[in-house]
C-alpha cells in the first residue's frame, strides 16, 4: 500500500510549473493578503522564465532553498529559506546586521493542514540553515495572522520583540534557535 505521507525535499529545477501552481494557490488563500508580499495578479502575470529562474535558484546552492512537500501527484506545501548575510539588505530593504536564515513563502494546501506537514517543512528548513552554520531561523508574520503565528509557535518560533511595517502592514519577527 502506498504511503500517503508527503515527502519533504528540496525542489528540483524542472518542477518550475508545479512550483508556480503551488505559489498561485497560496496567493488565493483567504489569508494571502496578510501572509504574502505578492498578489495573485502579479504572480499570475509573471513570465515562465521568472518561475524557471526562481525554481532553479532554489534547487541548488546556498543562497536560498525551496523545500516542498510532494504527495506523489502534486506539490502540497512549501517553505523557502533565504540566507541573508551581514552587509546586504533583506527583502524589505532593511540592512542585515547579523547573518541569518529567513523563512518566507510558507504555504500548505488546505487538505494537508492539521497533519503536521508544516512542522516537517519548518524542521527541514531548520536543518538546511543549521547545515550552513546559521544559529537561528527568523521570519516576519503579520500581527493579525493568528493561524500562522500558532503554527510557528508550535514549530519552536518565539517573538523576538522586533516589530516593523511592510507592504502588508504591521509585522512581528519570530525566531527559532537552532
Amino acid at each position: 500500500m502506498d504511503d500517503p505521507t508527503p515527502t519533504v525535499r528540496r525542489v528540483r529545477a524542472d518542477e518550475w510549473e508545479a512550483a508556480r501552481a503551488l505559489r498561485l494557490d497560496a496567493l488565493q488563500d483567504e489569508a494571502a493578503g496578510i501572509a504574502f508580499l505578492e498578489t495573485y495578479e502579479r504572480a499570475a502575470a509573471a513570465p515562465d522564465e521568472f518561475y524557471r529562474d526562481r525554481t532553479a535558484g532554489s534547487a541548488a546552492g546556498d543562497d536560498a532553498v525551496q523545500l516542498v512537500a510532494d504527495d506523489g501527484s502534486a506539490l502540497v506545501g512549501s517553505v523557502t529559506v533565504i540566507a541573508q548575510r551581514v552587509g546586504s539588505v533583506d527583502y524589505h530593504g532593511r540592512p542585515i546586521e547579523r547573518s541569518r536564515a529567513t523563512v518566507v513563502g510558507v504555504y500548505v494546501r488546505r487538505e494537508q493542514r492539521g497533519t503536521g506537514l508544516i512542522d516537517r517543512l519548518l524542521d527541514a528548513a531548520a536543518d538546511w540553515a543549521r547545515d550552513l552554520g546559521f544559529g537561528e531561523l527568523d521570519l516576519g508574520v503579520h500581527r493579525d495572522n493568528a493561524r500562522a503565528q500558532g503554527a510557528y509557535r508550535r514549530a519552536g518560533f518565539v517573538p523576538s520583540g522586533v516589530e516593523f511595517s511592510s507592504t502588508i502592514g504591521p509585522e512581528i519577527e519570530m525566531v527559532r534557535r537552532l
